[in-house]
């Protein structure tokens, strides 16, 4: 598999994407480049390109070698990997402003599909390395970045340890609505892109019980579902008491 990726006609020895505004960015707020101040974007802006995905297109394939990272620019993708056994494990879902490339590893450990059509920003590996290494600025976000990750995946290895079906499902549910709040949306209402299949496989649950769950939390008044991929969090100081519950 290969990205469409293209060289850019101003510069033979740099690889890009179709041209990219990085100052004029909708996502820039929200981006790891958010370190870099207005008049050194233009740095960014010299390496960086843009791809885009149709549904179901794959960005990587587990165990292909890691040559760009990557920022979410619109739409929402999913980290999966195959199991021994041939069942699907989700490790996350990726979506505007997120960052893809922490990782000490040559070679991609999860395949990255888009759930939804989807653009993206991307730079070169050794790009990326070379504007840490001239900005201190974007090398000291990429860290805290990596740090919230991995607190984040500490806290789902927590979850699948401890926490009850219905506490897993309010504690996604949680973590969707504050993702929206950073976009600057609103957080009561949750569009949930990926499939209950999707949620199942993230959550380590049946698609039975996550369809369960969802509706103990209908019955509960914690939460309405007018349309398949849309919740409306009605109560969200009873939900974040649920997510915490462990």
């Amino acid at each position: 598999m290969s990205l469409r990726i293209q060289r850019n006609p101003t510069d033979p020895n740099q690889t890009s994407v179709e041209g990219h505004g990085c100052r004029v960015c909708l996502v820039r707020h929200l981006a790891v480049c958010t370190a870099l101040p207005p008049d050194q974007a233009k740095a960014l802006e010299a390496m960086t390109g843009d791809t885009h995905l149709r549904a179901g297109e794959l960005l990587a394939r587990e165990g292909e070698p890691r040559r760009y990272v990557f920022t979410v620019q619109s739409g929402a993708l999913r980290r999966t990997r195959t199991l021994a056994d041939g069942r699907r494990l989700v490790a996350g879902f990726l979506m505007q402003g997120d960052y893809i490339g922490f990782s000490g590893a040559s070679h991609y450990r999860h395949t990255i599909e888009a759930i939804t059509d989807a653009s993206l920003c991307a730079v070169s590996q050794p790009g990326m390395r070379q504007l840490c290494q001239t900005y201190p600025g974007l090398e000291h976000e990429l860290m805290e970045r990596a740090c919230i990750e991995l607190d984040a995946t500490r806290d789902k290895l927590m979850a699948l340890a401890r926490m009850t079906p219905p506490e897993r499902l309010a504690g996604f549910l949680v973590d969707m609505a504050a993702r929206r709040a950073r976009q600057g949306l609103d957080d009561a209402v949750v569009e949930l892109p990926m499939t209950r299949t999707d949620i199942a496989d993230y959550l380590g649950l049946t698609i039975e019980t996550v369809s369960r769950c969802f509706t103990r939390l209908r019955t509960d008044a914690l939460i309405a579902t007018p349309e398949p991929h849309t919740v409306r969090l009605l109560d969200r100081d009873r939900l974040e008491a649920l997510a915490a519950a462990a």
